[in-house]
């Protein structure tokens, strides 16, 4: 069977054994998208990697940066050295992709419901949400701005009033979709009582995210392992008693209001923060801050001037450093985050050299298909699509 969902255009396979409309037995097939990102990490440098985790899970590429590059940051023991305005930076675009992804994973939902408006709604939202991060990163998707030690560059002037205009459209659009489902009967019918799991089989497969908060479990890593600083900020953490399709759904919608709350106070902090970005080990610290042109790319003009007119041993260490890369102590890290979908693991193993050995990911999605066939044997066919679709898999996470 399938596709069936938006992320699963013929790079994910169910194999069903089915009874008239009932589901005997699901088995979920995957394998099929041969991306290589974990391999290709070792043969780049540790600040290209990034380059690559991004495009996994490419709905929400942030919570992948971020968590490679604090992989990154416990290996070479900087993990204090990260600027606090670095930390308000990720903490704000990761908070605006949660939203991002939730609204995708909503929207694509009732896609497959053949309401077509969720849809549209929800890109609506998810549109102003990538202006903000194209005004930041130069680039709508796949942006390799997180980096070990910060991020590429300081925010662009005006950029955190520019987030509080856009706010409230990203609010409306959240809102527009509640008045959409949360009472319409069709929706009901279809979602509530379908897919669900309980709270020890959601233990017993692992399932993390708004799965397993909408069964009861608050299990959110920005409460109880903080990174970045989310200890410092003030938000709930939304759960509901029944993990089913519908749930989980509404689990969503109440994440995106808290993370609204947690970008305000972001922004704020932001305003009242200023500061390097990067670590100031010249050493770590890859590329040279970045002066965004008309073209969105391009070194700083005084940079270039430094390396090419006046200091030969600017020259050769920007020359080695963004060739070679930095060195990486031998050892190795394991590093959590609370993604979107679930908890984001990375296990990265460091020779001493200037590539990752190994780099590993727990991706969220791929851990929480294992619950479809439990969520799905004895129901209806035309459920598997529902289900599917409230698990909110990206297969690019999946086929790492």
């Amino acid at each position: 069977m399938g596709p069936v969902h938006p992320s699963t255009h013929g790079v994910l396979r169910l194999v069903l054994e089915i009874d008239g409309e009932t589901v005997r037995e699901l088995r979920v097939g995957t394998g099929y998208l041969h991306t290589g990102i974990e391999k290709n990490m070792e043969y780049r440098t540790w600040t290209q990697g990034v380059t690559f985790c991004t495009r996994m899970d490419y709905v929400a590429p942030f919570f992948q940066e971020v968590a490679y590059c604090l992989g990154v940051e416990k290996l070479l023991g900087v993990t204090d050295e990260v600027p606090v305005r670095a930390s308000l930076i990720r903490v704000l675009l990761m908070e605006l992709n949660r939203i991002a992804s939730h609204l995708v994973a909503i929207g694509t939902g009732g896609n497959e419901l053949g309401a077509t408006t969720m849809m549209t709604v929800a890109f609506r939202g998810r549109e102003d949400i990538l202006r903000i991060f194209e005004r930041i990163t130069g680039l709508r998707m796949n942006h390799a701005f997180i980096r070990p030690g910060g991020v590429a560059q300081d925010l662009p002037p005006g950029t955190t009033d520019y987030v509080r205009e856009l706010l409230p459209n990203i609010r409306l659009s959240v809102k527009e979709l509640q008045d959409l489902t949360v009472e319409n009967p069709i929706f009901k019918r279809r979602q509530q009582k379908v897919g669900y799991v309980s709270l020890a089989a959601s233990m017993a497969l692992g399932l993390t995210g708004p799965s397993v908060r909408a069964a009861g479990l608050p299990l959110d890593l920005r409460k109880l392992q903080p990174y970045c600083g989310y200890e410092t900020y003030d938000f709930e953490v939304p759960t509901r008693d029944y993990s089913d399709s519908y749930n989980r759904t509404m689990v969503r919608f109440e994440e995106c209001y808290e993370s609204i709350k947690i970008v305000l106070q972001a922004l704020d902090r932001l305003d009242a923060t200023p500061g390097p970005v990067m670590v100031a080990d010249k050493k770590i610290a890859w590329p040279a801050q970045l002066s965004i042109g008309s073209d969105g790319q391009g070194n700083s003009l005084e940079h270039i001037k430094e390396i090419m007119s006046t200091s030969m041993e600017s020259l050769i260490h920007h020359f080695k450093l963004v060739t070679e890369g930095f060195r990486v102590p031998a050892g190795q890290a394991f590093v959590t985050v609370e993604h979107a979908k679930g908890v984001m693991g990375v296990h990265v193993v460091s020779d001493g050299g200037t590539r990752p050995y190994r780099a590993h990911f727990r991706d969220p999605s791929y851990s929480n298909l294992q619950s479809t066939a439990m969520m799905t044997e004895g129901g209806q066919l035309a459920d598997v699509v529902v289900t599917l679709a409230s698990l909110d898999p990206v297969l690019g996470g999946v086929d790492r």
